[in-house]
């Protein structure tokens, strides 16, 4: 009887045990409530996990499949007349030359399913053929439509015969600093090469001679190289958010910065193009700086940020409006305007008889007024005594040229003047920053030679000395 009463207290125990093990290291833990307080029983921590607790990646194949479908390749061909250095120096320039075939690749976007292409000017520039090869390997001639050097913009055409994909223009005004991006192109002649980025900063002036001081590039840190330029940024939706243009680099290739001109402005520039034959640039008519402490120093403002006038130009939309020198214009229309780089971007997308609303701080009050955009003046500069300046959209049309420069005066040449320049050394002489480009590259003392359009269609050559 002892012996069973022992084995039955040891089975009791035992399964004591057993049920207490299962409750403490087996069982879900249960919610209990003490004086409204809800609190977990223990649980062992060895196994916990975290189950959907991080944000979900993005995801780019919809962006992606848009633009890729939508980005071409840009092959330029020209021919440059390489002399021989011996025959030049016993005979100069009549001593001849073989021609020499160079070629340049880079990308471009299309806007429009009858095959308009956007790309930088600098891609096709001096190109004596164009070709563009799609996504799908069909390959076409372009025809050049028209160029802004300034902000390296070109607009290309070709004949398809088909509806092409293209690109939708997204506003670039909107996007935001941490915003996702896609860079597309064909880096290093890599086809359909798509990267992803961030928007790194709005408004950045990145000192370029390449654009004339009009500098307003959207900076991300998608991979972009030597190939990608005149191709697509997308944001998540596939929209064209701008045109990536250039790196930041002291090696060539990429190193954490890209930059590309904002769709909002690179659309403006195309519309003209079409729409005019040359780009519409309308100016406030203000000279003067962008604040920072230093400047708000020497001035004694209180202001760190915004646009200070310094002169008001006679007869301008801005002398009109009420501007003076001494205001600080910190917004036109909706844009807020704490730099130099975001006036001119907005501005940039205006024409001549647009009216903005400027935002100015004058004697620490702010002041709202409208000012009507003027036409800014052609660009002009002289190249051995004349005077030359950029062809007009009528000019273009007299002459059947889209590229080129007018000569309007010349104290040395009276026969040349009206004529239109079109290449300098064989160059292709696209506006005065080109024509001044080529004579910054040459030799001292190096002959030129200079092909000339008559305005019945005679072309002249000359050899200046």
């Amino acid at each position: 009887m002892r012996k069973l009463s022992s084995l039955f207290l040891v089975a009791l125990l035992s399964g004591g045990v057993t049920l207490g093990a299962y409750k403490l290291f087996f069982e879900e833990p249960t919610t209990t409530r003490q004086g409204g307080i809800t609190t977990l029983a223990p649980i062992p921590t060895a196994n916990f996990q975290n189950v959907g607790l991080t944000a979900e990646a993005p995801d780019f194949t919809q962006a992606a499949e848009i633009a890729v479908n939508s980005v071409v390749h840009v092959k330029n061909v020209s021919y440059r007349q390489v002399n021989d250095p011996i025959m030049e120096f016993f005979f100069g320039y009549r001593g001849g030359g073989q021609p020499q075939t160079q070629i340049g690749t880079g990308s471009g976007v299309i806007i429009s399913e009858d095959g308009y292409i956007v790309t930088n000017n600098h891609v096709i520039n001096n190109a004596s053929e164009i070709e563009i090869t799609l996504n799908n390997k069909k390959a076409y001639k372009a025809k050049l439509i028209g160029t802004d050097s300034q902000m390296d913009i070109a607009l290309l055409k070709i004949d398809a015969n088909e509806k092409l994909p293209y690109a939708v223009f997204g506003d670039s005004d909107n996007v935001k600093v941490g915003e996702w991006v896609l860079a597309v192109g064909n880096p290093y002649n890599l086809n359909s090469t798509v990267t992803a980025g961030i928007i790194s900063a709005k408004a950045r002036n990145v000192g370029s001679s390449m654009q004339n001081n009009i500098q307003s590039f959207i900076q991300t840190d998608a991979v972009v190289n030597p190939g990608n330029s005149g191709g697509a940024l997308v944001n998540t939706r596939g929209e064209l958010i701008g045109i990536n243009t250039m790196i930041s680099s002291t090696t060539g290739a990429y190193v954490g910065y890209s930059f590309a001109v904002p769709s909002n402005i690179t659309r403006k520039i195309i519309e003209d193009i079409m729409e005019f034959g040359n780009v519409q640039r309308g100016v406030l008519g203000i000279k003067g700086g962008e604040l920072n402490q230093a400047v708000a120093e020497e001035l004694g403002i209180n202001r760190t940020q915004g646009f200070y006038i310094s002169e008001v130009t006679k007869g301008s939309g801005a002398e009109k409006a009420g501007l003076k020198k001494g205001d600080i214009i910190i917004r036109i229309d909706n844009q807020q305007i704490n730099s130099y780089a975001e006036l001119t971007g907005y501005i940039s997308t205006k024409r001549p008889d647009d009216v903005v609303t400027v935002h100015v701080i004058r004697n620490n009050k702010e002041i709202e007024t409208y000012v009507k955009l003027t036409k800014s003046e052609l660009l002009t500069t002289e190249f051995f005594g004349m005077e030359v300046e950029d062809l007009s959209s009528s000019d273009k049309k007299k002459f059947g040229v889209n590229y080129g420069v007018k000569i309007k005066t010349s104290t040395e040449f009276e026969e040349v003047e009206g004529k239109v320049i079109l290449s300098v050394d064989g160059i292709k002489v696209q506006n005065t920053k080109t024509l001044n480009d080529i004579m910054a590259r040459k030799r001292p003392n190096s002959p030129t030679r200079i092909e000339l359009l008559k305005p019945n269609g005679e072309i002249e050559r000359y050899i200046i000395r």
